[in-house]
């Protein structure tokens, strides 16, 4: 029988599927920060966090909702090498060279990669430190993405390039105020037939009056 009510605490919420795992309750790492029912179409997700040292102090941010696909790599600052010196060697690193680990500010970081809500990311997608990508975006399979990406925005290639936004801006603006990724899971159990509408000016239609009736009350 199928479950009655989604658990984001299951590590492998589809039925006989042993490749497809929520991603918060696998996580160890306390710099890894990931939402409820986000998922990656994989396993061991923290293999995919690349370069992810300690010492940098960044994290690796993900809302809810977002769907991960196999090979998707997140690129740590610790992929970075001091670049303000007549050597990038990151001696400190290797066994037995004489050198202490450099201060921060000699390290060229980028900061905290975070990801929104309802982020889409496609295969052997590449996120780089300190990119920003806003909720409801679309990451192109193959993408290396090396600035932000605003929300519900598709964006692909080598660097990745702005295709198109999804919706216009009334709509992402609503989706915005909206936050349906916020909602109890049976406030979202009743929005899916309207979040997988696509018919976008009925969506609209009634996003703006499930907006006002939140705001009378």
């Amino acid at each position: 029988m199928k479950e009655t009510t989604p658990n984001p605490n299951e590590i492998f919420p589809v039925a006989n599927c042993k490749t497809v795992t929520y991603v918060k309750p696998t996580i160890a790492n306390p710099n890894i920060v990931v939402g409820d029912f986000t998922y990656f179409s994989d396993t061991d997700f923290e293999s995919h966090v690349l370069h992810h040292y300690d010492f940098n102090k960044d994290k690796l941010i993900i809302g809810k909702f977002c769907q991960i696909a196999s090979g998707v790599k997140f690129i740590m600052n610790g992929a970075n090498h001091q670049m303000n010196a007549v050597s990038t060697f990151p001696f400190y690193i290797m066994k037995g060279w004489q050198q202490d680990v450099p201060v921060l500010s000699d390290l060229p970081l980028k900061g905290d990669i975070v990801i929104g809500n309802d982020v889409w990311i496609g295969q052997n997608a590449t996120i780089l430190p300190g990119v920003h990508i806003g909720d409801g975006a679309i990451i192109g399979m193959n993408s290396t993405v090396g600035c932000d990406v605003p929300p519900y925005t598709i964006v692909a290639g080598n660097p990745a390039k702005e295709i198109r936004k999804r919706f216009d801006d009334e709509l992402i603006e609503l989706m915005l105020k909206f936050e349906w990724w916020n909602k109890s899971v049976e406030e979202i159990n009743n929005l899916i037939p309207l979040l997988t509408n696509s018919d976008l000016q009925t969506v609209k239609k009634e996003i703006k009056h499930l907006i006002e009736h939140l705001n009378k009350k």
